[in-house]
């Protein structure tokens, strides 16, 4: 991380708002505009800004409901969570796929328009990887805080 104060600044003000002009980041870090974009690109230049990129609202898009999905697998051979990490790759309903410690090895974040969909999604996709052992599904009913919007 870097110790830059200014820097951390910068980083918390995009965080919020990635389309805000250099302008306006550089008057709320109190630097001049060009002092700001030079920051700004170094910190992208190193690696600490990754992208930028647009939030949607999902449920208009047909994604009303989160289901979160614990998954333990049948094997822990590295060619099973690989085989398992290109299933989920390729399914458009999981936006996240964790490995995580614990009774499972995986945390899915799925976004489905209805439980029908998920019903289907559960059975024809997650319930024919070969990998899969276990599938514990737990529907989100709200999220007070998420920094994704």
């Amino acid at each position: 991380m870097t110790n830059n104060k200014i820097d951390q600044h910068i980083l918390r003000i995009l965080e919020r708002d990635g389309r805000i002009t250099n302008t306006q980041l550089a008057e709320q870090v109190g630097l001049s505009p060009s002092a700001c974009l030079r920051r700004v690109q170094e910190l992208e230049r190193s690696g600490y800004i990754l992208g930028y990129r647009a939030i949607l609202n999902r449920g208009k898009l047909g994604s009303a409901i989160t289901i979160f999905v614990m998954v333990g697998l049948s094997g822990h051979l590295k060619k099973d969570s690989k085989a398992f990490e290109r299933a989920m790759e390729a399914a458009p309903e999981v936006r996240e796929c964790h490995n995580i410690t614990g009774s499972v090895e995986y945390l899915l974040r799925v976004e489905v328009a209805d439980l029908e969909s998920y019903k289907a999604f559960h059975t024809d996709r997650l319930g024919t990887v070969p990998q899969v052992a276990s599938i514990t599904s737990h529907i989100c009913l709200d999220s007070p805080k998420d920094l994704r919007k």
